[in-house]
């Protein structure tokens, strides 16, 4: 797994939401407020294919089971990760990440296990590991591997994911 240097992805979302409340990709920009590169180091491409899976970048997805936001952070998450506001794009992808650089440690980058426990919960993947049979939890690895793959690949050409 390449770990680079984690900046944390920010949207305008505001002004470049859509009317379906879809914010334009093109207009994605990295800074790191806050944030240092010893504390989170998560790929940008991980971080984006978790985003273009999770909420395919609407700012304002809730899913059925209560997850809200870019990276469809659960209610039970927004505390352990410091999040005060699961809705504010900011604190929603600051949290995902660092929920994202735990687990990360936690399976010890086995990134099939990182993505199974995001979708599933770390408990279900700490005692199953990958003998865990869940067609929804392998459609959703396979769908984040796919992206992360194809944009670890573009960002080698120097591509714009």
């Amino acid at each position: 797994m390449r770990t680079g240097t984690l900046l944390l992805l920010v949207l305008a979302c505001g002004a470049e939401a859509s009317a379906q409340g879809s914010p334009h990709r093109g207009n994605t920009h990295f800074v790191a407020p806050s944030i240092t590169p010893a504390i989170y180091q998560v790929p940008v491409e991980l971080v984006e294919s978790v985003i273009d899976v999770e909420s395919n970048w609407n700012p304002y997805a809730v899913s059925p089971k209560g997850a809200v936001g870019l990276m469809q952070l659960m209610p039970g998450n927004g505390p352990r990760v410091r999040v005060r506001n699961r809705f504010q794009v900011e604190d929603n992808l600051r949290g995902g990440v660092a929920y994202l650089a735990w687990l990360i440690q936690l399976f010890r980058g086995d990134l099939r296990l990182v993505m199974g426990a995001y979708v599933a919960g770390q408990d279900r993947m700490l005692s199953h590991g990958l003998t865990y049979s869940s067609r929804e939890v392998y459609e959703y690895v396979s769908n984040v591997a796919r992206q992360y793959h194809w944009r670890r690949i573009e960002s080698k050409r120097g591509g714009k994911s």
